[in-house]
């Protein structure tokens, strides 16, 4: 699921006609299962490469945003070490920018009018304190990668 989703969206940034929303919709009903059945896929349970892909997944479920928070309260609920600080900070970000309110971790950005910059961030000052708790490198070390890529 999770390389069909990946495939998707690096085509998509060459050609927006790639986009294909199925994808995700399907992607979404398939991990409401596994999380119905085994709560969220925690390293312990599933590896960490199977974790990584479940939240690469939620990432993506827009469209089932009650569903999104679930899994936040569930990987934040999660004893420490079997879900990645760095993923509940990234989807903490997405649901806050989602919700329209300032993100926490300074992880989220958006295109407008071909100009990327981020999302508001909160307390923009201490940004690199909190990214440097959960595991991220520095917000301008990752605002260059998002720049490079999206140029």
């Amino acid at each position: 699921m999770a390389k069909e989703d990946r495939e998707m969206r690096i085509n998509a940034m060459h050609d927006m006609s790639r986009w294909n929303e199925d994808i995700d919709r399907k992607n979404t009903a398939r991990l409401k299962e596994i999380v119905a059945a085994i709560g969220w896929p925690t390293i312990p349970k599933v590896g960490s490469g199977a974790s990584q892909c479940a939240w690469l997944l939620v990432q993506h479920a827009t469209k089932e945003l009650d569903f999104m928070k679930h899994c936040l309260d569930l990987m934040k609920a999660a004893a420490k070490g079997d879900t990645l600080p760095a993923n509940i900070a990234l989807l903490e970000d997405r649901l806050l920018t989602i919700d329209g309110k300032p993100q926490i971790y300074g992880t989220q950005f958006q295109t407008i009018n071909g100009v990327t910059k981020p999302f508001p961030i909160e307390d923009f000052k201490h940004v690199d304190g909190r990214r440097k708790q959960v595991g991220l490198n520095t917000f301008a070390e990752n605002e260059a990668r998002i720049m490079a890529r999206y140029k």
